[in-house]
């Protein structure tokens, strides 16, 4: 499953974000795959995609950053696969 994770920088402010993830690196734990991300002009919140089988694991990767930064988290499927779905209805 794939999901759309909107972090938000507590106080608006990445510098403890990056000081932690050049200390720890992402922290995600086995089977929780990063895919991508992309962080707003100013670096108040990181948009990613992340998938995984087990969605438990997403709790457990959250928790490592749950101090500094605020979590939004939104399943989600490709627009291919959606028009796909979509085929019978249209």
């Amino acid at each position: 499953m794939l999901y759309m994770v909107i972090e938000r920088f507590k106080n608006q402010d990445a510098v403890p974000v990056y000081r932690r993830f050049h200390e720890k690196g992402r922290m995600t734990p086995d089977g929780l795959e990063y895919l991508s991300s992309w962080v707003d002009t100013k670096l108040e919140r990181c948009y990613q995609i992340m998938e995984t089988s087990d969605p438990t694991l997403m709790d457990e990767w959250i928790e490592n950053w749950s101090d500094i930064v605020e979590f939004e988290v939104i399943s989600v499927t490709s627009s291919a696969d959606a028009a796909q779905a979509m085929q019978g209805k249209i």
